[in-house]
């Protein structure tokens, strides 16, 4: 079971990382105790309903033992009316299902939220 699972992991990776295989623009937020994240100026891309997403990587702090954890990469939607965020992909991993939630006390993921919605879309 795990081997389907991995290997349906790494087709779905494969099948997703050409659309973000372009050069990226990859815009700092600032840092808080919990990390530092950057999102993708030039994969800010909005739907139908209204709804932007973008391409962000967030590294966790180090540890007080001085360890540093890897880092992620997400496909963040965003709602901006409502100032709400899902995240669709985690490491390349789609996530079917994901629920909205409010950056709440999140000061990285309500930056990158501000930074997103406020930014032009390109023509």
């Amino acid at each position: 079971m795990i081997r389907v699972v991995l290997m349906l992991g790494l087709s779905l990776l494969a099948w997703v990382l050409p659309i973000w295989a372009g050069q990226v623009d990859w815009i700092e937020v600032p840092a808080t105790e919990a990390g530092q994240q950057w999102w993708d100026r030039g994969s800010v891309r909005e739907d139908r309903q209204g709804l932007r997403s973008v391409l962000s990587r967030f590294t966790p702090a180090p540890t007080s033992e001085g360890e540093q954890a890897p880092g992620e990469l997400y496909v963040m939607q965003l709602d901006c009316a409502q100032q709400l965020y899902r995240d669709k992909q985690v490491n390349g991993i789609p996530r079917f299902g994901a629920s909205w939630e409010a950056a709440g006390e999140d000061g990285l993921i309500g930056s990158v939220i501000d930074a997103v919605c406020n930014e032009p879309l390109a023509s």
